[in-house]
């Protein structure tokens, strides 16, 4: 009788056990509604750390802008294509008196007009024009141009940082993690981009917290992902490898490669990269000797996506041919602003295009799945029935956000 066959996902194996600092215990769910948690977070995270705001492809000519609404940063950012190609980001205010300057959320100007007065500012953000300018006292124009938000470009994703002085460049946040990316054909794969937004009630870390783990996954998509990600040698959708890198932190997940599509999925998954089967075909949108250090970085054989995790709210998850992002944007203790995008290459056949429709429709059901059960969730934390939650090995990523949190809270108001 040949001996059975070894399990690789069901080790003594403890992913805390490299990061002792984080402990093991239960953790607190007050972050999770107190009106003064949220408060610390604004000023000592979010009006602190880089934030995504986008891709240069929404941008491509002189003149393009978009705006990015943070109200967690108390604030609205426009971000504009100047004529050298350069981008530049500024608080989305008028120096006369504090009217929004851009309304849209998105369009193409030669320059910025107050609606209220009309001044005017060039793309650098400089005062050009103010009507009746004899009658204003002492009117320097040199010193009441818009007011400069720090803006960064990272494998063509735009990041924003509101502290008037950053602690950190863009590629020091970013640090390993980001590095590891580096090579991946983003610009490639987002020639097809479908988004989708909603307001979810309830507090960005439990929004954010249920993409950091995929236990729920027998669960909760037991219907829309029987069998993608469990196997019987992995029925928990263990992950193969987890890693925090600074701030942030990365997760090879699982894929079932003995997972039978229905017939309409088989067809989908033959002509294209699809958010929940990319890996589960064969493909050649990255060669494996050219894919990035960070990607599937163990070479298995039953990788499906890459899930990248940057602190504090952003999502970026890679496949074989495809990505998908989650931004979490808080509104309040229990509300969040949670928009997602699901990328690909431009399709060039009517069957690449019904593959990716087939994954946008499929991505969009699962993120239903996940919305309500959030929303759910955090009308029962508030009742203070349960003042913990307890975290297996693999929820690492949550208990590793609580605890980035306060140490970046702990940090900045001690230099205040």
């Amino acid at each position: 009788m040949s001996a059975p066959k070894a399990n690789p996902y069901a080790g003594n194996r403890r992913y805390h056990d490299l990061y002792p600092e984080l402990g093991t215990g239960p953790v607190s769910t007050e972050p999770y509604y107190s009106e003064d948690y949220y408060k610390l977070e604004k000023e000592y995270i979010f009006k602190k750390v880089w934030m995504n705001a986008g891709r240069i492809e929404a941008i491509p000519e002189a003149g393009d802008f978009v705006v990015q609404d943070l109200p967690v940063c108390d604030t609205s950012v426009v971000i504009v294509r100047t004529p050298d190609g350069g981008i530049n980001a500024f608080h989305n205010v008028c120096s006369h008196r504090g009217n929004k300057m851009a309304y849209d959320p998105s369009g193409n100007i030669s320059m910025f007009s107050c609606r209220f007065h009309g001044w005017g500012y060039d793309l650098d953000g400089n005062l050009q024009i103010v009507p009746d300018e004899e009658n204003y006292f002492d009117l320097d124009k040199s010193c009441l141009g818009l007011t400069p938000v720090h803006v960064g470009e990272w494998n063509g994703f735009i990041f924003v940082n509101v502290d008037p002085n950053p602690t950190e460049t863009l590629e020091e946040y970013l640090g390993e993690l980001g590095a590891g990316l580096v090579g991946y054909p983003f610009a490639e794969t987002s020639g097809q981009v479908f988004t989708f937004e909603t307001v979810v009630n309830a507090n960005w870390k439990l929004v954010k917290d249920a993409f950091q783990e995929t236990c729920h996954t027998p669960y909760q998509h037991n219907r829309s992902l029987p069998d993608a990600y469990i196997s019987d040698e992995n029925p928990h959708t263990r992950l193969i490898d987890m890693a925090i890198h600074g701030y942030h932190a990365r997760a090879s997940l699982f894929g079932n490669m003995g997972h039978v599509p229905s017939p309409v999925a088989s067809h989908a998954y033959g002509f294209g990269s699809t958010i929940a089967g990319a890996s589960m075909v064969e493909g050649d949108a990255i060669a494996p000797a050219l894919a990035p250090p960070l990607v599937n970085p163990t070479g298995s054989s039953e990788w499906s996506f890459e899930l990248n995790v940057f602190f504090p709210s952003f999502f970026l998850a890679v496949t074989n041919g495809s990505y998908f992002t989650h931004q979490f944007i808080p509104l309040g203790p229990d509300k969040t602003h949670w928009f997602s995008t699901t990328c690909y290459p431009t399709p060039k056949t009517a069957a690449e295009r019904f593959s990716q429709e087939y994954s946008r429709v499929m991505f969009r059901d699962i993120m239903l799945e996940d919305g309500r059960q959030i929303e759910e969730t955090q009308s029962m934390i508030k009742s203070g029935a349960k003042s913990e939650f307890i975290l297996k090995d693999e929820e690492l990523f949550i208990r590793q956000g609580l605890w980035q949190a306060e140490e970046m809270i702990k940090k900045y108001r001690d230099q205040a």
